[in-house]
């Protein structure tokens, strides 16, 4: 009997695969009638400064709807969705699904809910990850074996596409099962505001995270990551690809030192980033 509950809970909503303008438009029309959604992405960040979104999956009480964002032109069209405010998009670890949106397309999403930061909240304990959430509230494991996958291949595969769906397919389940606890410790409208704590700090822009972890006060070693965030931009790389963390401090001595050319290339071993870094920096 539960064997047969698990798999009703699994393959319950039928999944539909969103390739084409017409499709997308109808999707949008339906999705703009529902109160509660859940929202998930899936991209690839290896290899650039901004992520490469591949799909958005979005679920409703019903159906399950995946976005082919190669294939999807009018991705802004999203707009009157994500910013409806009478529709509550649900997210497991929000900030980083923001974060791709708003790099990606310029999308802002508003009255979001993270079952991550209910869950953290409600428990008292560290950030706890989608298949441990799913397990408690619903008993249920969920396989998370293509985390990794190419998510830019194209066709998917059968479990790509599952796993894609079951990514969004338990968070309304979730978020209504966590609401009615939270609502009890009159708690609920705390998590939404560090919702939207976490929404803020995912639509910033990349660099002001990680120009955070610089504790100096030195203008020029701001200046330096400042420099090596815009060649990485322009470029679209990751700022290690310019040159790593580790180089920072070679920089700042020979700057402070012996500032040269010469000496800048060694440190580099690319003579015309080197050029380039000179420049700016008379």
């Amino acid at each position: 009997m539960l064997s047969k509950l698990k798999n009703l809970l699994l393959k319950k909503n039928p999944i539909i695969f969103v390739d084409s303008e017409t499709k997308f438009d109808e999707t949008l029309s339906e999705l703009s009638l529902e109160k509660i959604i859940g929202i998930d992405t899936e991209f690839d960040w290896r290899n650039t400064y901004y992520p490469n979104l591949s799909l958005i999956q979005i679920s409703t009480i019903k159906k399950i709807f995946l976005l082919d964002c190669l294939k999807l032109n009018s991705l802004f069209k999203l707009t009157a969705i994500f910013e409806n405010e009478d529709i509550v998009k649900v997210f497991h670890a929000v900030r980083s699904d923001i974060t791709v949106l708003s790099c990606t397309n310029n999308l802002r999403v508003i009255n979001c809910f993270d079952i991550q930061v209910a869950e953290k909240f409600l428990s008292k304990d560290d950030l706890k990850s989608y298949a441990k959430i799913v397990l408690k509230y619903l008993s249920l494991k969920i396989d998370k074996s293509e985390t990794n996958s190419n998510w830019m291949r194209r066709p998917f595969t059968k479990n790509q596409i599952n796993y894609a769906a079951n990514d969004v397919r338990f968070l309304i389940k979730i978020y209504k099962k966590q609401k009615k606890i939270l609502e009890k410790k009159n708690a609920y409208f705390t998590v939404r505001d560090l919702t939207k704590k976490e929404v803020s700090l995912g639509s910033q822009k990349l660099y002001i995270s990680r120009l955070r972890k610089f504790k100096s006060r030195k203008k020029i070693e701001k200046d330096l990551f400042m420099w090596r965030e815009n060649m990485a931009m322009e470029r679209n790389v990751p700022p290690s690809y310019i040159f790593k963390d580790k180089y920072l401090k070679k920089i700042l001595k020979v700057y402070e030192e012996n500032f040269s050319k010469e000496s800048i290339y060694e440190i580099l071993k690319n003579e015309k980033i080197a050029n380039n870094l000179i420049e700016s920096l008379k």
